[in-house]
């Protein structure tokens, strides 16, 4: 981070119920959430750390309708075929349902700020832009999963929004380890900074003060 003071706020993208929890929509599908799970202890001292410096929090959570209006098989006539499998095996994240919620470890407080999101960017026709400028954000902490699919879509967008990036390295999880270092690679090669847990409470403490 380069020596001035910056005013960020923290993303949470997607730690709900049905992508990271044992009984959720991807465990059901025997999907391995062990990787989801594992970023839990970092995400909650990662929220602990923005909440006691008064940085913004902003969970993402990502929501179907039951009746199913707003499938992606509903608005693309071309998808991979693992994709469209998944789609097809069972509604993920309803709203309303405990598969939705965020989990429980990571409970947003009443000061926090959820956005709801049915693509896979944040940015995607969300109030998410208004609210950080409304905050007078300019930088964006990036965490949650699925690294290389919502978090760096999201990530992509915010750097062509004009906002200065930064993702925490043990606070977000892929599936798919190769996915996953690529992510890193092309944030570290194109947008913004990459760090570990450790390295951000030490670098934010001196650059929001």
């Amino acid at each position: 981070m380069r020596n001035h003071d910056i005013n960020p706020a923290l993303l949470v993208i997607d730690m709900q119920n049905g992508f990271v929890s044992k009984g959720g929509s991807y465990d059901l599908m025997g999907l391995n959430v062990s990787r989801y799970r594992e970023v839990v202890p970092h995400l909650k001292r990662l929220i602990a750390t923005c909440r006691t410096l008064k940085i913004p929090i902003f969970y993402s959570q990502a929501v179907r309708e039951e009746s199913g209006i707003d499938l992606l098989t509903r608005s693309h006539r071309i998808l991979p075929k693992s994709r469209e499998e998944r789609i097809k095996k069972r509604p993920i994240c309803i709203r309303g349902s405990w598969d939705a919620e965020i989990v429980v470890e990571l409970k947003p407080a009443l000061e926090d700020h959820i956005v709801i999101k049915r693509r896979d960017s944040v940015f995607q026709d969300t109030e998410v832009e208004v609210w950080l400028r409304s905050l007078g954000i300019d930088s964006i902490i990036f965490s949650g999963i699925d690294t290389s699919i919502c978090v760096e879509s999201s990530l992509r967008d915010a750097f062509n929004h004009g906002y200065d990036i930064v993702l925490i390295s043990d606070a977000t999880a892929s599936n798919n380890l190769d996915h996953y270092n690529s992510t890193l690679d092309n944030i570290r090669n194109y947008y913004g900074l990459v760090m570990n847990l450790e390295e951000f409470i030490r670098n934010v403490q001196v650059m929001t003060h």
